[in-house]
């Protein structure tokens, strides 16, 4: 679950117009550009391909973004899962004021990506308004950006953001990925399996290279592992109780006993299960935001998924390319 929610090709990012559009433009002309899986320009930025409404997000957000003292950055390459994390964390960080159990759940009545923004489709101005918990020190923001590109704002160490990052097996992320472009109508005809397989492989794709964009958090996790913390969504779908804990505590907001007693962490599960928002109305195929429905940003979540789309020998140059960019890191999928 979960891309962007942001690459409507029929609307124009929100950004400031004056010189920051100029800079951007100027900047255009310097960067390499190639046609992506989702995108006819996608540019090279800080080593990473974006799509052009990505990328003005990006550079905006890198000049213009100040953090709270305790923003919450949820991050994953495209298809990673985004969606359901943007559903745990809104209700985890919620969770005394919007019990999981009540009819009135922000998460029964909005998609969660109305909920938790992209930081890359807000302009400056909007950044003040987003108020999603009840610390209004804290808000919670979603982002594709690689880690060398979001704002340094946020990756100070003298920043007390948190970001919370989430990988799949790279195999599924492509699969998911292949399947919400061609649904999403990004393109001006559907991308075929094989096309899509070679761009993803050279990295051309929306905050690609895959690898070195989960590397670069894998890293940033072992070196502060009290300000970015690395998440599996196999994990988090084999174990959810266990890893929602070990979430909150990395937040700050550990669990009670009583909380825990009561059944709070499994409401929260079940809550934010892909099984449960996919029936919720809000998140079904007639309900869109700017022009994307909100049924693009779920498909099925099963991990290994990739077996019934991907031959033997696309899924081992995918593990082959995986092992050797990983080589020497500790970090395996």
């Amino acid at each position: 679950m979960g891309l962007l929610s942001v690459m409507e090709p029929k609307t124009a990012h929100p950004l400031e117009h004056g010189d920051d559009n100029q800079e951007v433009e100027d900047l255009l002309s310097l960067l390499p550009k190639e046609g992506d899986m989702v995108a006819s320009d996608s540019y090279k930025y800080q080593g990473f391909w974006y799509p052009l409404i990505l990328l003005k997000g990006v550079i905006i957000s890198q000049k213009h973004f100040m953090p709270r003292e305790n923003d919450v950055f949820i991050v994953t390459a495209p298809k990673s899962g985004s969606t359901w994390m943007k559903a745990i964390l809104y209700a985890l960080m919620n969770r005394e004021a919007q019990l999981p159990q009540s009819p009135h759940h922000p998460l029964l009545h909005k998609a969660p990506r109305e909920l938790v923004p992209f930081l890359e489709v807000l302009s400056p101005s909007e950044y003040d308004s987003v108020c999603n918990s009840p610390d209004t020190n804290a808000r919670i923001f979603s982002a594709h950006t690689s880690v060398v590109s979001l704002p340094k704002s946020v990756t100070s160490s003298l920043s007390n953001c948190k970001i919370v990052y989430m990988c799949r097996d790279i195999k599924d992320i492509f699969v998911s990925l292949f399947h919400f472009i061609n649904k999403s109508n990004f393109r001006s005809s559907p991308i075929s399996l094989e096309e899509a397989f070679n761009l993803y492989c050279k990295g051309v794709n929306a905050a690609g290279p895959v690898w070195d964009h989960i590397l670069g958090y894998w890293i940033e996790s072992q070196k502060n592992p009290h300000k970015v913390l690395f998440l599996r969504y196999d994990e988090m779908k084999n174990v959810p109780k266990l890893q929602l804990k070990r979430l909150a505590s990395f937040l700050e907001k550990p669990f009670s006993e009583e909380e825990e007693n009561s059944g709070l962490v499994d409401e929260i599960i079940s809550l934010c299960s892909f099984e449960s928002l996919t029936k919720i109305d809000v998140n079904k195929k007639d309900n869109s935001v700017k022009g994307v429905s909100n049924s693009s940003f779920f498909r099925k979540g099963v991990v290994g998924d990739w077996k019934n789309w991907l031959t033997p020998e696309m899924a081992s140059r995918l593990d082959q390319i995986t092992e050797e960019k990983f080589s020497g890191s500790g970090l395996s999928l």
